[in-house]
């Protein structure tokens, strides 16, 4: 007989999960979006109003959410009795790059999400083909998130060539050559101390036979 009981307890809490107009999606709350609109995430997160909350996928919601190219991810859960939350991570602008259709807006992975007006303190990028699969590309981020907030904010411009050919235009107009990735904390401290040098050209590519011209 208890047996039996437990059994009916437990067939009458699936079908109140299952069954009660209790448990249906009546609000979405979204959270970590400024850029992309709610309205697109809602729009994209596909879950009608009234569905059962248990009849959800998060997973594949998540995943139609995140295709949203500003987001870099998202993340969709079930809060009972009635409530879808999304919360999402937004892409940052770290450079941008002048094409034919505008300025696309890259970020630090080098994805390509938005054609916009940069946003303050961001970086123009100069490779040949610039984007996630261009190792030119990869090493000027790899040099640009390496350096000093007191030296970033003298960058207005990153060009690389090749992986081993990564320069900066400096916001005052001088260029500082800085070559590959490697001994980021080096070259950093040597380019700030020739920051008081004359020249135009500030070569810390070799950091311990540093030129200037």
């Amino acid at each position: 007989m208890i047996a039996s009981a437990v059994v009916a307890v437990i067939v009458a809490g699936v079908i109140a999960v299952y069954f009660t107009p209790l448990l249906t999606v009546r609000s979405i709350e979204v959270d970590g979006n400024s850029s992309v609109s709610t309205e697109e995430i809602v729009g994209d997160l596909a879950i009608p109003l009234g569905e059962r909350l248990v009849h959800v996928d998060t997973g594949a919601a998540a995943q139609r959410v995140a295709g949203i190219p500003a987001l870099a991810s998202a993340r969709v859960q079930r809060m009972y009795p009635s409530t879808v939350r999304v919360t999402v991570v937004e892409r940052v602008a770290v450079v941008f790059v002048d094409q034919p259709d505008g300025t696309h807006l890259l970020d630090s992975d080098g994805v390509d999400f938005a054609v916009a007006p940069p946003p303050p303190g961001t970086v123009r990028l100069v490779t040949d083909t610039p984007g996630v699969d261009d190792p030119a590309t990869e090493s000027a981020l790899a040099v640009l998130d390496s350096l000093p907030e007191s030296l970033r904010g003298m960058v207005g411009e990153v060009r690389a060539s090749s992986i081993s050919d990564v320069s900066m235009l400096l916001l005052d107009g001088r260029t500082l050559v800085w070559g590959n990735r490697d001994n980021a904390e080096r070259k950093s401290a040597v380019a700030l101390a020739l920051m008081s040098q004359p020249g135009q050209i500030l070569d810390v590519s070799s950091p311990d036979l540093p030129t200037t011209k």
